[in-house]
């Protein structure tokens, strides 16, 4: 793509950006004219993504250098060293300037000079952070990342102080020019990871990235369609700082408030928060509860079918397992209904005004379930088996894996129904090896236990207490292994 640099004529400059952006056509494009020291000055801006205040300061400190200034032949280097901001940088190229413009900066050309100015004032509409919703806790902070890449970049420097924190702003999109920070510790972090990783974006070919992180993340992996998430995604500030601190790199994109965390394992996704704001034995009995449900989401409706099917099974203290009334419908065409239920009900919650949706769940639950029973549709097993396995699917952090897992659980479900045990330990087995098979970015997906670290494994099953905790995982390569507290013990 040909480069067009900026002109020391200040009117080629004007024609190019009202051929490129549209000046006096598009109604949120606007421009100031101003004449200093008799030398023309353009200012332009896109309304909505900057602070009228900032640029009112600017325009005043300009307009007053003709009260103040009397060296006319000086113009340019007076009017470069008054304007009134902290972020000021050089434009040497029309597209550059047009790139910055689209971003939330203004941009300025001085008449006789070959360079253009732009002064970041961005002030991009959103949100104030605020607890997300899918990862509350009972004790810890309350603030989230927001839609602005800004405000979330400063979330976690707040958090971490540190001079080697480093946040690689890129762009993504041909026409979106959407904004994308890969951010990471620069003495902690894989430097050929953060490397990959930018050379990954940079080489993503789009028109536009609208849906955010979501594109960014299929070009990054490339798993196709692959269910289980390779990469996790976290609303939390103290979350991804704890993670930047363990090697992890982020990815922020801007206009979403999910922030991406590279490379992740599939226990990853079944920790959360909470663990860590409780004791070290009560966050390991949530630990423990969690990783229940999880299992519970998948194996209960596959292996309470089998039990059903074959009640041979069963040990004798386990033989009142199974439906004392079975209804007109095979128990396994039971079970698939009551999953696709089951989802019905959560699309329909998440469709539903927040007024609505309690009364929705009430009649869900009472109406259609007692109705379902009398009616011999469904027998009362089988809704309460299929309500746990809902509830473990909820309990689950990340709703990625949730939903991975929920196929998993169909999967097995199918296989048990047509082939028996038979086809519930094969399919067991080769969701094991498909799920150790797994990589992210070189990292085996099922990692600490396949390939077992025992340490790590450790700490995976057990939450350790913090001062134990001096060594960072060896999964992400981090090029400093002990954490400072090991440094200052030693």
């Amino acid at each position: 793509m040909t480069q067009h640099p900026v002109s020391s004529r200040i009117k080629e400059n004007v024609a190019y950006l009202k051929e490129r952006i549209g000046v006096d056509v598009s109604f949120d494009v606007g421009y100031r004219e101003i004449t200093l020291l008799k030398t023309d000055i353009k200012l332009y801006y896109v309304t909505g993504l900057v602070d009228s205040l900032i640029i009112q300061d600017i325009i005043e400190e300009l307009v007053n250098l003709n009260e103040k200034e009397r060296e006319k032949n000086k113009a340019a280097e007076i009017i470069r060293n008054r304007i009134l901001h902290q972020q000021v940088t050089t434009l040497k190229t029309m597209d550059e300037a047009v790139d910055q413009m689209l971003s939330g900066l203004i941009v300025i050309f001085i008449d006789g000079e070959k360079f253009g100015y732009a002064v970041d004032v961005r002030s991009y509409p959103g949100r104030s952070p605020q607890e997300p919703d899918t990862e509350r806790v009972i004790r810890g902070s309350r603030d989230g990342f927001t839609e602005n890449i800004i405000e979330n970049t400063s979330l976690t420097r707040r958090r971490i102080r540190d001079a080697r924190l480093r946040n690689e702003m890129l762009k993504v999109g041909e026409r979106s020019k959407s904004d994308v920070c890969v951010s990471y510790i620069k003495d902690i972090a894989d430097e050929g990871l953060v490397e990959l990783l930018k050379d990954k974006i940079r080489k993503i070919n789009i028109d536009g990235n609208t849906m955010a992180e979501k594109p960014i993340e299929e070009f990054l992996v490339e798993r196709k369609w692959n269910p289980f998430p390779l990469v996790r995604f976290t609303e939390r500030p103290d979350v991804a700082a704890n993670h930047l601190l363990e090697g992890h790199v982020l990815i922020i994109v801007d206009t979403s408030p999910s922030v991406m965390v590279v490379p992740t394992t599939f226990f990853h996704h079944t920790q959360h928060a909470e663990e860590y704001r409780q004791a070290p034995l009560i966050g390991t009995l949530i630990r423990w509860i969690r990783f229940l449900a999880i299992l519970l989401s998948v194996f209960l409706l596959p292996t309470w079918l089998l039990f059903v099917m074959d009640p041979t099974l069963l040990p004798k203290e386990l033989s009142f397992i199974g439906p004392n009334e079975e209804g007109n419908i095979p128990i396994a065409v039971q079970l698939l209904l009551g999953v696709v239920g089951m989802e019905f009900l959560r699309m329909a919650a998440i469709h539903t005004p927040t007024a609505l949706s309690t009364a929705m769940g009430l009649i869900a639950a009472v109406l259609i379930g007692q109705i379902a029973i009398d009616v011999g549709l469904l027998s009362p097993e089988v809704i309460l088996y299929t309500a746990v396995s809902a509830i473990g699917t909820y309990v689950t952090p990340s709703y990625e894996l949730s939903v991975a897992n929920k196929v998993a659980s169909v999967v097995l479900l199918l296989s048990t129904a047509f082939f028996g045990l038979l086809g519930y330990l094969i399919s067991i087995l080769l969701i094991i090896l498909f799920l150790v098979n797994l990589k992210s970015f070189r990292t085996p997906y099922f990692w600490p236990f396949i390939p077992f670290n025992a340490k790590a494994m450790l700490r995976t099953i057990i939450r350790i207490p913090t001062p134990y905790v001096n060594t960072r995982p060896t999964i992400v390569h981090p090029r400093n292994v002990y954490s400072q507290s090991k440094i200052r013990k030693s």
